[in-house]
C-alpha cells in the first residue's frame, strides 16, 4: 500500500483479521530490511496475533531515522520524517483503536524515537534488540514525559547491539552507518522505568536456564518489563530461527506472547 507523509510516497503491508480487530499494531524492520523480508525473518509471527492488525511499514532504503544523535544511514542524510509516515497510517487505519509499535534493531530505535516525540500516538511500545541512545548520543532531550508501558526483549550474546550497551563493534559501526554511546539493556529499562515514575526497585525472575524477566511495576504507573535472553543473538524471539549470522533465536520465548501478555491481555 502507498501513502502520502512529509512529501514523500511511503509504502507498507496491512494484514487484517478477519471478524475485525481491537487494536493496529505497527511494526518496524531492522537495518537492511523491508516489510517483507522482516516476514519472513519473523516466520510471519506477528500476522496471527489475535484481534490485532498489523501495519509492516517500509524504511527510507532500508533504513528509520532513529532516536541516535551519530546516525548516518540514508534516512538521517536524507532528512526522512519517519515519524509524519506513522502518523499517517495510524490515521488511515486506527479508526479509534489502540496503537502499539514494535520495532526491531534500527526499526526499535524509531520506536524510542516516537515514544519521546509522539508518544500520545501509542498505546504502549516493545522494543526488540535495540537500546536507548546515551545522553551524549541522544537526539531528542528535553521533550515533555508521557508514561507509556515499554516491552523490551534483547539476547546477551547480541554481537550487534551488545547487551552491555557502549559502542557497537567497529564493523558493525561501518556496516551499518551508526555510532555514539548506547545505554546497556537493564540501564535502557531503567530509563523508560524512572520516566514512567517508578521508584520501586525491579523484580527479576528467571523463567528458565536461559529467560528471565524484569518487572518495574508501581501502583498507579505504566509498568516496564525487560525480558533477558541468555545466550540470544541479534534475533527476534520466536518460533523461526535467524540466519546463524546474527546469533541464536530463542524458541522459549514467543515475542508476540510476551507481547499480548504485557500489553493487552
Amino acid at each position: 500500500m502507498e501513502i502520502q507523509a512529509a512529501g514523500r510516497t511511503r509504502t507498507y503491508t496491512l494484514i487484517e483479521p478477519e471478524g475485525g480487530h481491537d487494536r493496529l499494531l505497527l511494526v518496524f524492520h531492522g537495518s537492511t530490511q523491508n516489510a517483507a523480508k522482516y516476514r519472513a525473518f519473523t516466520g510471519g509471527a506477528f500476522d496471527a496475533i489475535p484481534g490485532t492488525a498489523v501495519a509492516y511499514l517500509d524504511g527510507y532504503r532500508g533504513n528509520w531515522n532513529d532516536a541516535r544523535l551519530a546516525s548516518r544511514f540514508p534516512a538521517r542524510r536524507a532528512g526522512v520524517d519517519d515519524v509524519a509516515f506513522a502518523e499517517a497510517v495510524v490515521k488511515q487505519h486506527a479508526g479509534g483503536r489502540e496503537v502499539y509499535a514494535a520495532g526491531y534493531s534500527n526499526g526499535g530505535g524509531l520506536v524510542i524515537r516516537l515514544l519521546h516525540e509522539r508518544p500520545d500516538l501509542l498505546a504502549g511500545a516493545t522494543v526488540i534488540a535495540a537500546q536507548q541512545p546515551a545522553p551524549g548520543n541522544f537526539l531528542l532531550p528535553g521533550l515533555p514525559v508521557v508514561p507509556k508501558p515499554v516491552l523490551l526483549l534483547h539476547g546477551t550474546a547480541d554481537r550487534i547491539v551488545p547487551y552491555e550497551g557502549g559502542e557497537m563493534a567497529a564493523w558493525a559501526r561501518f556496516a551499518f552507518q551508526v555510532g555514539g554511546e548506547m545505554l546497556s539493556t537493564p540501564e535502557t529499562a531503567g530509563y523508560f522505568a524512572r520516566r514512567n515514575g517508578i521508584t520501586a526497585p525491579p523484580v527479576t525472575v528467571d523463567l528458565s536456564d536461559r529467560i528471565s524477566r524484569t518487572d518495574h511495576r508501581q501502583d498507579g504507573h505504566a509498568p516496564v518489563r525487560l525480558y533477558t535472553v541468555r545466550g540470544g543473538g541479534h534475533t527476534v524471539p520466536g518460533p523461526h530461527p535467524a540466519p546463524r549470522l546474527v546469533g541464536r533465536t530463542s524458541r522459549d520465548l514467543h515475542t508476540t506472547t510476551a507481547m499480548a501478555e504485557f500489553l493487552w491481555s
